[in-house]
């Protein structure tokens, strides 16, 4: 009874797994988007740490569908600006949500 009753979970969890396709779990977005949303925020950070005027450390940059959200902490509203900039500037960016506080 216990091997049926196994097998049976597993052809559940196996029809589970072959019907949700290559979607992950971010609203259901593909793995491919995914994998590009992953290549924009890397980029965006790199972009960051080279850029002096700008806390990569404080600035946190998640990107979903080609929308980067920027958040955290900066000293100035020039280095929020620097950062929605640098965030726009990158490629396969669609549109930038900067919602970074300003802290003097």
């Amino acid at each position: 009874m216990k091997y049926a009753r196994a097998l049976a979970f597993a052809a559940i969890a196996g029809i589970t797994v072959v019907s949700a396709g290559c979607s992950v779990a971010r609203h259901q977005q593909t793995v491919g988007s995914y994998v590009d949303d992953a290549g924009i925020t890397t980029a965006v950070k790199a972009k960051m740490a080279e850029d002096k005027s700008v806390s990569a450390t404080s600035i946190s940059v998640e990107t979903l569908n080609g929308t980067v959200q920027l958040s955290g902490f900066a000293k100035s509203q020039n280095e929020k600006n620097t950062a929605g900039e640098i965030a726009r500037t990158t490629n396969n960016v669609r549109d930038v949500r900067n919602n970074i506080v300003v802290r003097p």
